[in-house]
């Protein structure tokens, strides 16, 4: 694979390297969302989440719709969802490995 392809996928992810950012996403899997709504999911103040919907709009990820004075925010790709999905069990297969390691050296240390 080329060098190109690889820094795309780079910044993808980086996009969604953000705490707010998959906060965010996850908050739009029910529908479009205004800041304002988004706001008071995340209780967290506008600014933090324009600048994280920003990011988000800049990497493609999300599209917006005007309504009056409102801003409404969507996920342009509904796929994201699977693939926070996929990640969310790679994840907690992780987790479940760690868990069982920390059990064997806790019965380890048990018998020391």
């Amino acid at each position: 694979m080329n060098q190109a392809v690889h820094l795309f996928k780079a910044e993808f992810f980086k996009t969604l390297a953000h705490p707010a950012r998959l906060a965010i996403l996850d908050h739009l899997r029910t529908g479009e969302k205004s800041v304002n709504e988004l706001q008071g999911l995340l209780d967290a103040d506008q600014s933090t989440i324009s600048q994280q919907l920003a990011r988000l709009r800049n990497g493609n990820l999300v599209d917006t719709r005007k309504e009056g004075t409102t801003v409404y925010y969507s996920v342009r790709d509904p796929m994201i969802f699977q693939l926070m999905d996929v990640a969310r069990e790679i994840f907690n297969r992780q987790l479940i490995s760690h868990q069982a390691l920390l059990q064997q050296l806790s019965a380890e240390g048990d018998r020391l």
